[in-house]
């Protein structure tokens, strides 16, 4: 009966650990340092039911699809979902390697929506490089899954 006991708790804290083990990613900080919640998102979840007025604390993880090659002052990132968020940095306070686009990312910070003018599309895509052929055809006010990050962890 003891060995039953014994086997049963060491399978207990097994499982434990299993089902509470939290994501890890070794990679380099920009921003703030922090903790990756057990909660993080890896999907589009927390912009649904958000309006453009609202904001949501959270952390978010993705793939890193595109960075602005001026400065490193805004990324694109890749849910698994397949939607994409534009992330900017909390103050303009810090910039993420212009080389970051592939690297695995885990961002803190604010999630929100924003109807994005012509003019800022326009200039976000002249960073991008885009061709005069390819600005002219934004027309348009676009909504966009918005992030605004006080602290970002780049995957190595």
């Amino acid at each position: 009966m003891k060995l039953f006991n014994t086997f049963a708790a060491v399978l207990l804290v097994v499982l434990c650990q299993i089902s509470c083990k939290q994501e890890t990613i070794k990679g380099d900080y920009f921003g703030e340092e922090f903790k990756i919640s057990n909660k993080v998102d890896k999907t589009s979840a927390p912009y649904e039911g958000l309006m453009t007025t609202d904001t949501l604390q959270t952390q978010i993880m993705g793939e890193v699809t595109e960075v602005c090659q001026a400065k490193g002052c805004w990324m694109k990132v890749k849910l698994d979902s397949e939607d994409e968020v534009f992330v900017r940095f909390k103050d303009y306070g810090f910039f993420v390697p212009k080389d970051a686009a592939g690297k695995k990312v885990v961002m803190n910070g604010a999630a929100f929506l924003e109807e994005m003018s012509v003019e800022d599309q326009k200039h976000y895509a002249e960073d991008e490089g885009a061709s005069e052929d390819e600005l002219a055809q934004i027309t348009a006010p676009k909504r966009t899954l918005r992030f605004e990050a006080d602290g970002v962890l780049i995957g190595n």
